[in-house]
């Protein structure tokens, strides 16, 4: 074994079907977070992040991918085991976007156009900031046939940020304990982003409003994506061997995490194609899939929500 493998996990008669590959074609990525602006209800944020930004956002040049993650405040207790010596990261969060672009030209594209975005930063954010990961980032397991949900989370997800020590061993670590992690039966879904190192000389995004800047704790992170079928799946995985086995690691590696549950995925734009959510709004999105409304998906209905090119 290598300085950081692990056992293999147990194995179990699971649904083996694997949508990882589907994410390969996002060769670049942005994973921005977020935090409300102070007194704004919360309802009302989240309602005009998913049905007015999102489909401002979903229709600017060059986006390949485009997802939202809505955060709990409400539920934020237990929500991943810490070993000792490892610290909570010190930071409330409000949800995560992921905006993705199948090359650097989509990204240039993307970045000339956003600035349409930043009178929504005012009316939104207290605090965002955008990682940088160029090369984007690695879909290790995807158990879930829906490659666009839209609406309150099926699995019970976390956002993991972690923040290792000093040393050049944290990122190889950090993709081997991914991996090891992913080959458990119990987890349905997981993503690695290792971001570039985030420069408050250079905020991003470079909008006028709200506060770019981030502690040093938050400036060299990484990030996992982890679903489980449900918070019982994910304690008894938590208590498993394939889990304790990596503890002592854990200890040497990480110096503090953050620990987010995500209540809602809102995706706008897959492949770039843009979804009913990205064309009509995420809650009309749901209610023309909870009534079954096939005519409203259709080219003849879709085409009138799209004003054609002015010459």
């Amino acid at each position: 074994m290598t300085q950081h493998s692990y056992p293999n996990a147990p194995t179990q008669v699971v649904d083996t079907a694997n949508f990882a590959a589907r994410d390969e074609n996002v060769r670049c990525l942005s994973y921005g977070v977020l935090r409300k602006l102070a007194g704004l209800p919360r309802d009302l944020f989240a309602d005009y992040w998913r049905d007015v930004l999102g489909p401002l956002c979903a229709r600017l040049p060059g986006i390949s991918y485009y997802v939202q993650h809505h955060f709990s405040q409400d539920h934020r207790a237990n929500l991943w085991p810490l070993p000792d010596g490892v610290q909570r990261m010190d930071v409330v969060l409000d949800g995560a976007a992921e905006i993705g672009f199948a090359d650097i030209d989509g990204l240039n594209r993307y970045a000339e156009a956003s600035p349409v975005l930043f009178g929504d930063v005012f009316h939104l954010f207290e605090h965002i900031v955008a990682y940088n990961l160029p090369r984007g980032s690695h879909t290790l397991v995807d158990r879930e046939s829906d490659g666009i949900p839209n609406g309150p989370d099926r699995l019970y997800r976390l956002h993991l940020h972690l923040k290792g020590g000093s040393g050049e061993g944290f990122r190889p670590w950090l993709s081997e304990w991914a991996r090891h992690l992913a080959s458990a039966p119990a987890v349905r879904k997981l993503r690695l982003h290792l971001p570039e190192p985030y420069d408050n000389a250079r905020p991003s995004p470079p909008s006028p409003h709200g506060d770019h800047q981030v502690s040093d704790e938050r400036k060299d992170i990484g990030v996992i994506e982890i679903g489980f079928a449900s918070a019982l799946t994910a304690r008894e995985f938590c208590e498993s061997d394939t889990y304790r086995a990596t503890i002592e690691d854990q200890r040497r590696h990480l110096r503090s995490v953050g620990a987010f549950l995500v209540t809602g995925v809102y995706t706008y734009v897959r492949d770039g194609v843009i979804t009913t959510a990205g064309l009509r709004g995420s809650r009309t999105a749901e209610l023309i899939e909870r009534i079954g409304a096939v005519n409203q998906t259709r080219d003849e209905v879709t085409r009138r929500f799209v004003q054609a090119p002015q010459r």
